[in-house]
């Protein structure tokens, strides 16, 4: 299997969460077990020479993707979850999506000096979570900071609202 075949294995689901929206569904390509490898191959092999001490996976799709990224590369794993989910002493950041306003936090522990840092969602679209996950993550001074995804919906333009300094890898593109 070519990792351009991934996408045959990915659910249109047309009018979620919102009317005119057609929502990228990874759960069935992540389902076969064979694709599940090769998407985990793929994402390890883009960091393993890059020094990565930390993946900060994105609630929710992005912690699946997210954690297996963090174990091909044998460092932390962040989890950047919506409010009152995470138990101890947090920093928060509101932000825009394609359809609503949300918000995101972070342990303000969980990102030190030291670290270089992989951000990763399942999915770009807008980048409006990206961002404020990046916002969050840079304001505990990293080294470095790279984005990552699985699939990105290019007619959206969300990388370029990222910042340009920090590399952004995704493996398919619609």
């Amino acid at each position: 299997m070519e990792l351009e075949q991934l996408k045959s294995l990915i659910r249109d689901v047309p009018d979620f969460p919102s009317k005119g929206i057609i929502f990228r569904d990874l759960t069935t390509m992540l389902k076969n077990g064979e694709a599940l490898h090769m998407m985990s191959k793929a994402l390890a092999d883009l960091y393993r020479d890059k020094g990565i001490t930390k993946v900060v996976g994105i609630e929710s799709r992005g912690f699946i993707g997210g954690s297996i990224l963090s174990y091909e590369l044998g460092c932390g794993f962040v989890p950047a979850r919506k409010p009152g989910k995470l138990p101890s002493v947090t920093i928060k950041k509101a932000y825009a999506k394609e359809y609503g306003v949300d918000m995101i936090e972070l342990h303000s522990d969980a990102i030190g000096p030291d670290d270089v840092v992989v951000l990763h969602d399942d999915l770009l679209a807008t980048g409006g979570t990206m961002l404020a996950c990046y916002e969050l993550v840079k304001s505990m001074n990293p080294k470095k900071i790279y984005f990552n995804f699985i699939v990105e919906l290019t007619a959206l333009k969300g990388r370029e609202v990222l910042p340009e300094e920090c590399e952004v890898t995704t493996l398919l593109r619609y």
